[in-house]
């Protein structure tokens, strides 16, 4: 007997939005504002580089990415260079920050018949601030992040903990993102569906617990699989 699926989880990052372009985007236009405030020392491409060494140095949580990109060129703290970097970083995010194609529409037609949820590792502000500035936090009935819970993916708890909120078995969810080290090993381990979104990288699995069940290349793809599994 095929078991009716009740639940959809969702990551964020490249999942219901494109994170890696507006990253990208946020971050040169940063660098571009930072040289147009007077810090002379190198290239836009080299200094993009260099913060994105730092950010991967520090985590992208960290508060203070362009004093160290200062620190790092010898150059003095200077406030007024730093402030313009954020200034940009934070109007593009705000201005660039927009679902995937035919993720509301998709979302409207999933809650008419699922549970839907998001399961995310970061700081939970953060997360909400993604899900309120995309517009569609309203769409689901739990939210889990590793900061609240203590647990990251691809740790199980985290999604036990999501799938225990609303009240579902792991053999009624579907897991939906686009790591496989993280989204579909934890969604896996935990017992869920799994389906990868292939939006931001070439990835390999490296074995049968990273192997997704499906594959989609957009969420409109979703409603459909999901007709097809009962």
């Amino acid at each position: 007997m095929v078991q009716l699926i009740r639940g959809v989880f969702f990551d964020i990052d490249d999942t219901l939005y494109d994170s890696t372009k507006l990253a990208r985007m946020a971050r040169e236009n940063s660098i571009k504002a930072m040289i147009d405030a007077g810090l002379n020392v190198a290239g836009e491409k080299e200094l993009y580089s260099r913060l994105n060494a730092i950010i991967g140095k520090y985590g992208s949580n960290y508060q203070r990415h362009y004093d160290e990109l200062l620190k790092d060129y010898g150059v003095k703290w200077n406030p007024r260079i730093i402030a313009s970097g954020v200034v940009a970083y934070e109007r593009t995010k705000a201005g660039y920050l927009r679902p995937y194609p035919g993720t509301v529409p998709t979302l409207i037609k999933l809650k008419k018949k699922h549970m839907l949820g998001v399961i995310s590792n970061g700081l939970a502000v953060k997360q909400w601030e993604k899900l309120v500035g995309l517009g569609i936090h309203h769409f689901f009935d739990v939210v889990a992040t590793s900061e609240e819970l203590g647990y990251s993916k691809p740790h199980t708890r985290i999604f036990e903990y999501a799938m225990e909120e609303v009240g579902l078995k792991p053999e009624e969810c579907v897991m939906v993102g686009d790591r496989l080290d993280t989204d579909i090993l934890g969604g896996n381990r935990a017992g869920m569906t799994t389906v990868l979104m292939k939006t931001r990288r070439e990835q390999e699995p490296t074995g049968r617990e990273d192997t997704p069940k499906y594959e989609i290349c957009s969420l409109c793809e979703l409603p459909p699989l999901l007709e097809g599994l009962g």
